[in-house]
Protein backbone atom coordinates (compact mmCIF):
# COMPACT_ATOMS: atom_id res chain seq x y z
CA UNK A 1 0.00 0.00 0.00
CA UNK A 2 1.16 3.77 -0.22
CA UNK A 3 2.92 4.71 3.08
CA UNK A 4 0.86 7.89 3.73
CA UNK A 5 3.67 10.03 4.69
CA UNK A 6 5.96 9.16 1.42
CA UNK A 7 3.66 7.29 -1.44
CA UNK A 8 6.28 4.43 -1.94
CA UNK A 9 5.23 0.64 -1.35
CA UNK A 10 5.35 -1.15 2.15
CA UNK A 11 7.36 -4.73 1.73
CA UNK A 12 5.27 -7.49 2.71
CA UNK A 13 1.74 -6.69 1.14
CA UNK A 14 -1.07 -8.97 2.71
CA UNK A 15 -4.86 -8.79 3.06
CA UNK A 16 -4.83 -6.56 5.71
CA UNK A 17 -2.07 -4.16 4.17
CA UNK A 18 -4.58 -3.87 1.40
CA UNK A 19 -7.49 -3.21 3.59
CA UNK A 20 -5.06 -0.49 5.39
CA UNK A 21 -4.75 0.53 1.66
CA UNK A 22 -8.63 0.92 1.04
CA UNK A 23 -9.01 2.78 4.20
CA UNK A 24 -6.53 5.37 3.51
CA UNK A 25 -8.20 6.19 -0.09
CA UNK A 26 -11.74 6.42 1.55
CA UNK A 27 -10.55 7.88 5.13
CA UNK A 28 -7.92 10.18 4.74
CA UNK A 29 -9.77 12.96 3.60
CA UNK A 30 -12.37 12.72 6.44
CA UNK A 31 -9.98 12.25 9.18
CA UNK A 32 -7.93 15.68 8.09
CA UNK A 33 -11.00 17.13 8.04
CA UNK A 34 -12.25 15.89 11.33
CA UNK A 35 -8.82 16.86 13.14
CA UNK A 36 -8.50 20.09 11.07
CA UNK A 37 -11.76 21.28 13.07
CA UNK A 38 -10.45 19.48 16.72
CA UNK A 39 -7.11 21.45 16.57
CA UNK A 40 -7.94 24.16 14.39
CA UNK A 41 -4.60 24.12 12.44
CA UNK A 42 -3.94 22.01 9.16
CA UNK A 43 -0.50 21.14 9.25
CA UNK A 44 -0.94 19.46 12.95
CA UNK A 45 -4.23 17.26 11.66
CA UNK A 46 -2.55 16.46 8.89
CA UNK A 47 0.95 15.26 10.85
CA UNK A 48 -1.61 13.55 13.48
CA UNK A 49 -3.63 11.51 10.33
CA UNK A 50 -0.29 10.33 8.73
CA UNK A 51 0.78 9.22 11.90
CA UNK A 52 -2.05 7.26 12.63
CA UNK A 53 -1.95 5.32 9.47
CA UNK A 54 1.62 4.70 9.97
CA UNK A 55 0.48 2.88 13.19
CA UNK A 56 -2.06 1.17 11.31
CA UNK A 57 -0.10 -0.05 8.74
CA UNK A 58 2.57 -1.76 11.45
CA UNK A 59 -0.34 -2.69 13.96
CA UNK A 60 -3.05 -3.93 11.74
CA UNK A 61 -1.75 -6.92 9.83
CA UNK A 62 -0.93 -8.82 12.95
CA UNK A 63 -3.57 -7.46 15.46
CA UNK A 64 -6.48 -7.47 12.69
CA UNK A 65 -8.60 -4.55 11.65
CA UNK A 66 -10.89 -2.73 14.22
CA UNK A 67 -14.80 -2.82 14.72
CA UNK A 68 -14.27 0.65 13.20
CA UNK A 69 -11.35 1.39 10.88
CA UNK A 70 -12.09 4.89 10.30
CA UNK A 71 -12.55 5.92 14.00
CA UNK A 72 -9.65 4.18 14.77
CA UNK A 73 -7.83 6.06 12.67
CA UNK A 74 -9.76 9.43 14.48
CA UNK A 75 -9.27 8.56 17.67
CA UNK A 76 -5.28 7.50 17.47
CA UNK A 77 -4.35 10.73 15.26
CA UNK A 78 -6.01 12.48 17.98
CA UNK A 79 -4.22 10.84 20.84
CA UNK A 80 -0.74 11.06 18.99
CA UNK A 81 -1.76 14.68 18.61
CA UNK A 82 -2.51 15.31 22.24
CA UNK A 83 0.46 13.44 23.56
CA UNK A 84 3.13 15.50 21.33
CA UNK A 85 1.35 18.91 21.88
CA UNK A 86 1.39 18.50 25.42
CA UNK A 87 5.10 17.92 25.04
CA UNK A 88 5.67 20.71 22.98
CA UNK A 89 3.25 22.87 25.26
CA UNK A 90 5.73 22.13 28.34
CA UNK A 91 8.32 23.89 26.65
CA UNK A 92 6.09 26.73 26.42
CA UNK A 93 5.52 26.76 22.62
CA UNK A 94 2.35 29.02 22.75
CA UNK A 95 1.27 27.22 19.29
CA UNK A 96 0.82 24.16 20.67
CA UNK A 97 -0.57 25.36 23.76
CA UNK A 98 -3.55 27.13 21.73
CA UNK A 99 -3.83 24.05 19.78
CA UNK A 100 -4.86 22.38 23.23
CA UNK A 101 -7.02 24.68 24.17
CA UNK A 102 -8.70 24.45 20.51
CA UNK A 103 -9.21 20.82 20.99
CA UNK A 104 -10.21 21.11 24.41
CA UNK A 105 -13.33 23.01 22.98
CA UNK A 106 -13.97 20.88 19.81
CA UNK A 107 -15.83 17.31 20.69
CA UNK A 108 -14.35 14.17 18.44
CA UNK A 109 -17.08 13.04 16.61
CA UNK A 110 -16.02 9.85 14.59
CA UNK A 111 -18.78 9.32 12.72
CA UNK A 112 -19.78 11.02 9.11
CA UNK A 113 -19.73 14.95 10.21
CA UNK A 114 -21.76 16.85 7.39
CA UNK A 115 -19.62 19.26 6.73
CA UNK A 116 -16.16 19.04 7.45
CA UNK A 117 -14.55 18.27 4.78
CA UNK A 118 -17.09 21.32 2.69
CA UNK A 119 -15.81 23.39 5.49
CA UNK A 120 -11.92 22.60 4.69
CA UNK A 121 -12.38 23.05 0.67
CA UNK A 122 -13.76 26.60 1.16
CA UNK A 123 -10.85 26.50 3.92
CA UNK A 124 -7.86 25.89 1.42
CA UNK A 125 -9.74 28.08 -1.29
CA UNK A 126 -9.46 31.37 0.70
CA UNK A 127 -8.86 34.08 -1.76
CA UNK A 128 -5.86 35.02 0.17
CA UNK A 129 -4.07 31.80 -1.74
CA UNK A 130 -3.53 31.53 -5.23
CA UNK A 131 -5.54 29.65 -7.64
CA UNK A 132 -2.70 27.02 -8.24
CA UNK A 133 -1.94 26.75 -4.24
CA UNK A 134 -5.96 26.33 -3.20
CA UNK A 135 -6.35 23.65 -5.75
CA UNK A 136 -3.37 21.52 -4.92
CA UNK A 137 -3.84 22.25 -1.20
CA UNK A 138 -6.79 20.29 -1.37
CA UNK A 139 -6.46 17.69 -3.53
CA UNK A 140 -3.55 17.16 -0.82
CA UNK A 141 -5.88 17.41 1.91
CA UNK A 142 -9.06 15.96 0.59
CA UNK A 143 -8.23 13.89 -2.16
CA UNK A 144 -5.41 12.49 0.36
CA UNK A 145 -3.33 12.38 -3.01
CA UNK A 146 0.32 12.25 -2.79
CA UNK A 147 3.14 15.27 -3.63
CA UNK A 148 4.13 13.63 -6.59
CA UNK A 149 0.54 12.80 -8.06
CA UNK A 150 -0.34 16.34 -7.80
CA UNK A 151 3.10 17.50 -9.41
CA UNK A 152 2.76 15.49 -11.93
CA UNK A 153 -0.97 17.08 -12.60
CA UNK A 154 0.15 20.02 -12.59
CA UNK A 155 3.39 19.33 -14.83
CA UNK A 156 5.87 20.81 -12.49
CA UNK A 157 8.59 19.01 -10.76
CA UNK A 158 8.23 17.63 -6.96
CA UNK A 159 10.46 19.41 -5.27
CA UNK A 160 8.81 22.71 -6.58
CA UNK A 161 4.84 21.22 -5.89
CA UNK A 162 5.94 20.46 -2.16
CA UNK A 163 7.62 24.17 -1.78
CA UNK A 164 4.18 25.16 -3.18
CA UNK A 165 1.97 23.08 -0.40
CA UNK A 166 4.60 24.28 2.41
CA UNK A 167 3.84 27.79 1.56
CA UNK A 168 -0.10 27.07 1.19
CA UNK A 169 -0.40 25.87 4.87
CA UNK A 170 1.97 28.16 6.21
CA UNK A 171 -0.14 30.93 4.85
CA UNK A 172 -3.40 29.76 6.46
CA UNK A 173 -1.95 29.50 9.65
CA UNK A 174 0.06 32.85 9.90
CA UNK A 175 -2.88 34.39 8.04
CA UNK A 176 -5.03 33.17 10.51
CA UNK A 177 -7.66 31.90 8.52
CA UNK A 178 -11.03 30.36 9.38
CA UNK A 179 -11.54 26.88 9.49
CA UNK A 180 -15.45 27.30 8.59
CA UNK A 181 -18.25 27.65 5.72
CA UNK A 182 -17.88 31.61 4.86
CA UNK A 183 -20.62 33.43 5.06
CA UNK A 184 -22.95 34.04 2.62
CA UNK A 185 -21.59 37.30 1.23
CA UNK A 186 -17.94 35.24 0.80
CA UNK A 187 -19.47 32.01 -0.94
CA UNK A 188 -19.46 33.93 -4.42
CA UNK A 189 -15.77 34.92 -4.21
CA UNK A 190 -14.65 31.49 -3.59
CA UNK A 191 -17.00 29.31 -5.30
CA UNK A 192 -15.16 29.55 -8.79
CA UNK A 193 -12.09 27.60 -7.17
CA UNK A 194 -14.42 25.03 -4.80
CA UNK A 195 -15.88 23.97 -8.04
CA UNK A 196 -12.58 23.67 -9.56
CA UNK A 197 -11.37 21.80 -7.15
CA UNK A 198 -14.50 19.36 -6.49
CA UNK A 199 -13.68 18.39 -10.07
CA UNK A 200 -10.49 17.82 -10.20
CA UNK A 201 -11.28 15.17 -6.83
CA UNK A 202 -13.92 13.47 -8.96
CA UNK A 203 -11.77 13.48 -12.31
CA UNK A 204 -8.86 11.83 -9.94
CA UNK A 205 -11.27 9.04 -9.13
CA UNK A 206 -12.84 8.80 -12.61
CA UNK A 207 -11.01 5.16 -13.71
CA UNK A 208 -9.30 3.61 -10.81
CA UNK A 209 -10.27 5.38 -7.48
CA UNK A 210 -14.77 5.74 -7.37
CA UNK A 211 -14.19 6.55 -3.43
CA UNK A 212 -13.15 9.86 -4.54
CA UNK A 213 -15.72 10.66 -7.56
CA UNK A 214 -18.56 9.60 -4.95
CA UNK A 215 -16.89 12.04 -2.84
CA UNK A 216 -16.88 14.98 -5.36
CA UNK A 217 -20.49 14.13 -5.96
CA UNK A 218 -20.89 14.27 -2.30
CA UNK A 219 -19.89 17.60 -2.03
CA UNK A 220 -21.74 18.44 -5.16
CA UNK A 221 -24.87 18.11 -3.73
CA UNK A 222 -23.98 20.11 -0.04
CA UNK A 223 -22.92 22.46 -2.69
CA UNK A 224 -26.38 22.37 -4.29
CA UNK A 225 -28.37 22.68 -0.69
CA UNK A 226 -25.76 25.56 0.40
CA UNK A 227 -26.19 27.31 -2.84
CA UNK A 228 -29.55 26.08 -5.01
CA UNK A 229 -29.51 29.69 -6.66
CA UNK A 230 -26.10 29.83 -7.84
CA UNK A 231 -26.14 27.61 -11.51
CA UNK A 232 -22.67 26.47 -11.77
CA UNK A 233 -23.20 24.38 -8.92
CA UNK A 234 -26.53 22.82 -10.73
CA UNK A 235 -24.48 22.25 -13.69
CA UNK A 236 -21.30 20.37 -11.78
CA UNK A 237 -23.30 17.90 -9.84
CA UNK A 238 -25.17 17.34 -13.12
CA UNK A 239 -21.64 16.77 -15.16
CA UNK A 240 -20.64 14.81 -12.26
CA UNK A 241 -24.07 12.77 -12.49
CA UNK A 242 -24.08 12.12 -15.84
CA UNK A 243 -20.22 11.33 -16.20
CA UNK A 244 -20.51 8.99 -13.56
CA UNK A 245 -23.70 7.28 -14.61
CA UNK A 246 -21.01 5.49 -17.36
CA UNK A 247 -18.72 4.10 -14.91
CA UNK A 248 -20.03 -0.17 -15.10
CA UNK A 249 -19.59 -0.02 -18.98
CA UNK A 250 -16.17 2.57 -18.75
CA UNK A 251 -13.96 -1.32 -18.27
CA UNK A 252 -14.02 -4.27 -19.83
CA UNK A 253 -14.38 -7.54 -17.49
CA UNK A 254 -10.68 -7.61 -17.62
CA UNK A 255 -10.00 -3.94 -16.39
CA UNK A 256 -9.39 -2.87 -20.53
CA UNK A 257 -10.67 0.55 -20.87
CA UNK A 258 -13.68 1.42 -23.38
CA UNK A 259 -14.48 4.33 -25.43
CA UNK A 260 -17.58 5.99 -25.29
CA UNK A 261 -18.46 4.56 -28.89
CA UNK A 262 -18.12 0.97 -27.96
CA UNK A 263 -19.52 1.08 -24.32
CA UNK A 264 -22.77 -1.25 -23.83
CA UNK A 265 -25.15 1.92 -23.16
CA UNK A 266 -27.63 -1.03 -20.92
CA UNK A 267 -25.17 -0.63 -18.41
CA UNK A 268 -25.07 2.44 -17.93
CA UNK A 269 -26.89 3.85 -14.58
CA UNK A 270 -30.03 5.18 -15.77
CA UNK A 271 -31.68 6.57 -12.25
CA UNK A 272 -27.86 9.27 -12.55
CA UNK A 273 -28.77 9.87 -16.01
CA UNK A 274 -32.32 10.73 -15.02
CA UNK A 275 -31.18 13.16 -12.31
CA UNK A 276 -28.16 14.47 -14.33
CA UNK A 277 -30.84 15.40 -16.78
CA UNK A 278 -33.24 17.09 -14.53
CA UNK A 279 -30.49 19.31 -13.37
CA UNK A 280 -29.42 19.97 -17.21
CA UNK A 281 -33.06 21.20 -17.81
CA UNK A 282 -33.11 23.32 -14.24
CA UNK A 283 -29.55 24.92 -15.63
CA UNK A 284 -31.16 26.19 -19.10
CA UNK A 285 -34.55 27.49 -17.38
CA UNK A 286 -31.77 29.88 -15.81
CA UNK A 287 -30.52 31.37 -18.50
CA UNK A 288 -27.28 31.42 -17.52
CA UNK A 289 -25.02 29.24 -19.19
CA UNK A 290 -21.59 28.98 -17.95
CA UNK A 291 -18.47 26.43 -18.18
CA UNK A 292 -20.29 23.32 -16.09
CA UNK A 293 -23.62 23.66 -17.19
CA UNK A 294 -22.51 23.46 -20.82
CA UNK A 295 -20.14 20.46 -20.31
CA UNK A 296 -23.12 18.99 -18.73
CA UNK A 297 -25.92 19.34 -21.99
CA UNK A 298 -22.86 17.84 -23.98
CA UNK A 299 -22.86 14.94 -21.96
CA UNK A 300 -26.46 15.15 -21.66
CA UNK A 301 -26.95 14.88 -25.56
CA UNK A 302 -24.49 11.73 -25.28
CA UNK A 303 -26.44 10.30 -22.11
CA UNK A 304 -29.92 10.60 -24.39
CA UNK A 305 -28.80 9.00 -27.82
CA UNK A 306 -29.84 5.54 -27.48
CA UNK A 307 -27.16 4.82 -29.71
CA UNK A 308 -23.83 6.11 -31.10
CA UNK A 309 -25.53 6.27 -34.21
CA UNK A 310 -28.32 8.62 -32.79
CA UNK A 311 -25.78 10.55 -31.42
CA UNK A 312 -26.84 14.63 -31.77
CA UNK A 313 -23.08 15.67 -32.99
CA UNK A 314 -24.59 19.04 -34.81
CA UNK A 315 -25.88 19.97 -31.23
CA UNK A 316 -22.90 18.94 -29.44
CA UNK A 317 -20.54 21.03 -31.57
CA UNK A 318 -22.62 24.23 -31.49
CA UNK A 319 -22.55 23.44 -27.38
CA UNK A 320 -18.38 23.06 -27.82
CA UNK A 321 -18.56 26.44 -29.93
CA UNK A 322 -20.48 28.35 -27.34
CA UNK A 323 -17.71 27.12 -24.82
CA UNK A 324 -15.29 27.71 -26.41
CA UNK A 325 -16.63 31.44 -26.33
CA UNK A 326 -16.99 31.39 -22.57
CA UNK A 327 -13.67 28.78 -21.44
CA UNK A 328 -11.18 28.63 -24.46
CA UNK A 329 -8.82 26.72 -23.45
CA UNK A 330 -7.02 23.58 -25.64
CA UNK A 331 -8.60 20.60 -24.02
CA UNK A 332 -11.50 22.48 -24.74
CA UNK A 333 -10.71 22.76 -28.19
CA UNK A 334 -9.28 19.05 -28.32
CA UNK A 335 -12.91 17.60 -27.71
CA UNK A 336 -14.49 20.09 -30.12
CA UNK A 337 -12.17 18.58 -32.96
CA UNK A 338 -13.19 15.18 -32.02
CA UNK A 339 -17.00 16.47 -32.55
CA UNK A 340 -15.73 18.29 -36.01
CA UNK A 341 -14.52 14.86 -36.82
CA UNK A 342 -17.41 13.01 -36.81
CA UNK A 343 -19.08 15.71 -38.84
CA UNK A 344 -16.72 16.42 -41.01
CA UNK A 345 -14.66 13.90 -41.72
CA UNK A 346 -11.01 13.39 -39.74
CA UNK A 347 -9.06 15.39 -42.04
CA UNK A 348 -10.46 18.87 -40.95
CA UNK A 349 -9.99 17.42 -36.93
CA UNK A 350 -6.17 16.84 -37.09
CA UNK A 351 -5.48 20.10 -38.42
CA UNK A 352 -7.25 21.26 -35.72
CA UNK A 353 -5.79 19.17 -33.38
CA UNK A 354 -2.18 19.91 -34.62
CA UNK A 355 -2.88 23.61 -34.10
CA UNK A 356 -2.61 22.84 -30.46
CA UNK A 357 0.14 22.22 -27.71
CA UNK A 358 -0.93 20.01 -25.45
CA UNK A 359 1.98 17.90 -25.83
CA UNK A 360 2.09 16.71 -22.04
CA UNK A 361 -1.85 15.41 -21.95
CA UNK A 362 -2.17 11.88 -22.95
CA UNK A 363 -5.69 11.94 -24.65
CA UNK A 364 -3.92 14.81 -27.09
CA UNK A 365 -1.99 12.48 -28.62
CA UNK A 366 -4.64 9.28 -28.54
CA UNK A 367 -7.02 11.50 -30.08
CA UNK A 368 -4.64 12.38 -32.61
CA UNK A 369 -3.45 8.81 -33.19
CA UNK A 370 -7.12 7.56 -33.87
CA UNK A 371 -7.65 10.33 -36.77
CA UNK A 372 -4.27 9.22 -38.12
CA UNK A 373 -5.60 6.14 -37.71
CA UNK A 374 -8.88 6.87 -39.75
CA UNK A 375 -7.05 8.39 -42.65
CA UNK A 376 -5.11 5.31 -43.25
CA UNK A 377 -1.32 6.65 -41.74
CA UNK A 378 -0.88 3.78 -39.63
CA UNK A 379 2.65 4.40 -39.15
CA UNK A 380 1.89 8.22 -37.65
CA UNK A 381 -0.76 6.61 -35.97
CA UNK A 382 1.35 4.17 -34.16
CA UNK A 383 4.08 6.59 -32.87
CA UNK A 384 0.90 8.34 -31.64
CA UNK A 385 -0.39 5.76 -29.57
CA UNK A 386 3.24 5.64 -28.25
CA UNK A 387 3.53 8.94 -26.96
CA UNK A 388 -0.19 8.03 -25.40
CA UNK A 389 1.23 5.25 -23.84
CA UNK A 390 3.83 6.82 -22.14
CA UNK A 391 1.88 9.73 -20.81
CA UNK A 392 -1.35 7.66 -19.78
CA UNK A 393 -1.84 7.27 -15.93
CA UNK A 394 -3.14 4.12 -15.40
CA UNK A 395 -3.11 0.46 -16.51
CA UNK A 396 -6.76 0.51 -17.98
CA UNK A 397 -5.94 3.73 -20.31
CA UNK A 398 -2.26 2.38 -20.89
CA UNK A 399 -3.69 -1.40 -22.09
CA UNK A 400 -6.21 -0.02 -24.41
CA UNK A 401 -3.82 2.20 -25.98
CA UNK A 402 -1.19 -0.22 -26.60
CA UNK A 403 -4.20 -2.36 -28.12
CA UNK A 404 -4.84 0.38 -30.82
CA UNK A 405 -1.25 1.06 -31.18
CA UNK A 406 -0.75 -3.01 -32.03
CA UNK A 407 -3.75 -2.93 -34.17
CA UNK A 408 -1.98 -0.20 -36.58
CA UNK A 409 1.22 -2.11 -36.68
CA UNK A 410 -0.29 -5.09 -37.80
Amino acid sequence: MPDPRRGTAIPGRSLTSAAVERVFREEYGRAVAVLTRVFGDIDIAEDAVQDAFTEAASRWPSAGLPPSPAGWIITTARNRAIDRLRREASRDDKHAQAALLHAQDEPLEVGPVRDDRLRLIFTCCHPALGMAAQVALTLRLLGGLSTPEIAHAFLVPEATMAQRLVRAKGKIRDAGIPYRVPAEAELPGRLRTVLAVVYLIFNEGSLTRPELSAEAIRLGRLLATLMPDEPEVLGLLALMLLTESRRPARTSSDGVLVPLGSQDRARWDQAAIDEGLALVRRCLRRGQPGPYQIQAAINAVHSSAASVADTGWSQILALYDQLMAVAPTPVVALNRAVAVAEISGPSGALALVDELSLDGYYLFHAIRADLLRRLGRDAEATLAYQAAIDRAQNAAERDYLVQRRDSCAR
